[in-house]
């Protein structure tokens, strides 16, 4: 999506945009071969008033019987088919079911599709050797490291897991999260309560909360997305162990080479798509279990289950992910030093109204995580003095654009027009600007890249 008026026509459902989209990110626009899943399965269990989702396994697809069920107050079915998982739903629930899908985390891989479309579906699994690996950087034991289909299937895995949750307990997000970990608390837990902005007497009184066994989990993120703040987490965590709360940190924006936050967590999700794959071609997310929480018994014996029960990760996908994972520290390396290099400059130049990035964002807390030999990230925000340029600046940026990050080449989208376009209003409200531009440093040269948004810049 190249350009502004793309973006919008993309969140409008334009034809002219949509038509010409080949792929986009997986949860929200599936990929043209799992669309040729999805019809292929339509063509042999459903009738002409029926949709289907297709998910991986049976544990997955009765979760989501259950839950589109009650979502959209109407009886739906399921079939096997040729070791997958269909879903069947009258065509008026289709939307809930994809929901289940982008939500849930759940989903089938184009990698997986593709070998099921070719008769050549793999049994197996390799998420041990993945464990091993990410280990390593995590400081979670192997065996306390889960994989998963998704960054989400994880979180919802997590979420799940949690003990106060079956006493009906509602969940607590501190700062600004990626969308849908906020949508899951929302949709898949018993409510959650939002505290925006994680300082002063909101944030005492959230303590206070915490330490009196409000609620089933707190949940942040290490540094947040797309405002790059870091909470108080040493704080943090000590009213979660006074009020045998678990905390749940996602550090998915700046990746475990830079942040130890399972110091400090009882269990830390993470997307392997981003950062630790570094090249945008694949799919998984993980949960580390804290050996000493005093809930990982409990954690450990739930997201074993649902890790190879609901959402393993498929075994081409894994092999895939290994392979990436080789030149993970050596991308770190380059990535931090453009991230900050870059943040840096952006807050200096005079088109630029403000820069979030952990070397700028509330670094005190951030430092407090970061890892020896760690660094700030490559993914920062901005926004300009006058915004109403944003779309020209945008258009001439010549940089990959895109809604992802963490991969090896520099990536730049309007987060908010696609994250929160129905939600305008709300996130504004919450300090995120409709003209936010969220970029996601690569491995070009820090010189190119400066070259690069001083050209666009000149339009702002």
């Amino acid at each position: 999506m190249p350009t502004w008026d793309s973006i919008v026509g993309y969140e409008e459902g334009r034809q002219k945009v949509v038509t010409r989209m080949r792929t986009g990110y997986p949860r929200f626009f599936k990929h043209p071969v799992v669309e040729r899943l999805f019809a292929k399965a339509k063509a042999e269990v459903a009738s002409d008033q029926e949709d289907v989702i297709v998910l991986p396994t049976r544990a997955a697809v009765q979760r989501a019987h259950r839950w589109v069920e009650r979502q959209a107050e109407t009886a739906v079915r399921i079939t096997s088919f040729h070791g997958l998982q269909v879903l069947i739903v009258p065509a008026k629930a289709k939307a809930t079911a994809d929901a289940y899908w982008r939500f849930a985390g759940e989903v089938v891989s184009s990698r997986q599709a593709q070998d099921f479309l070719d008769g050549n579906l793999r049994e197996g699994n390799k998420s041990h050797l993945i464990s091993r690996a990410l280990s390593k950087y995590t400081g979670a034991a192997p065996e306390d490291t889960f994989i998963f289909t998704s960054g989400m299937a994880a979180v919802t895995a997590v979420l799940r897991a949690l003990p106060g949750l079956h006493e009906g307990k509602k969940t607590l997000q501190m700062e600004f999260p990626y969308v849908d970990s906020l949508k899951v608390q929302e949709l898949f837990g018993h409510g959650v309560v939002y505290l925006n902005d994680a300082t002063g007497e909101s944030f005492d009184e959230a303590l206070m909360r915490i330490r009196q066994g409000e609620f089933a989990g707190v949940f942040t993120e290490i540094p947040s997305n797309p405002l790059l703040r870091t909470v108080d987490l040493h704080r943090v965590a000590k009213a979660c162990e006074d009020g045998n709360t678990p905390l749940i940190v996602d550090d998915s924006a700046a990746g475990p080479y830079n942040v130890d936050s399972l110091k400090y967590a009882d269990v830390v999700t993470g997307s392997l798509t981003k950062w630790i794959s570094g090249e945008g071609d694949i799919m998984a997310g993980a949960a580390s279990v804290r050996a000493s929480s005093p809930v990982a018994n409990a954690l450990r014996e739930s997201l074993r289950a649902d890790s190879t029960d609901s959402s393993p990760l498929y075994i081409g996908d894994a092999e895939v992910l290994l392979s990436n994972m080789r030149g993970y520290t050596k991308r770190m390396e380059t990535v931090n030093a453009n991230g900050t290099a870059l943040a840096s400059w952006l807050a200096a130049h005079p088109a630029v109204a403000e820069v979030w990035h952990p070397s700028l964002t509330q670094k005190e807390n951030y430092d407090k995580v970061m890892r020896p030999g760690g660094g700030y990230g490559g993914l920062l925000s901005f926004v300009l003095k006058n915004q109403k340029k944003t779309p020209k600046v945008y258009d001439a940026l010549r940089v990959s654009k895109g809604p992802s990050f963490g991969t090896y080449f520099t990536l730049v989208c309007p987060y908010t027009l696609l994250a929160h376009y129905t939600e305008l209003e709300w996130a504004e409200g919450c300090g995120v600007s409709a003209n936010l531009l969220r970029v996601s440093t690569g491995l070009e040269p820090i010189g190119h890249l400066l070259a690069v948004f001083e050209e666009a810049l000149a339009y702002g």
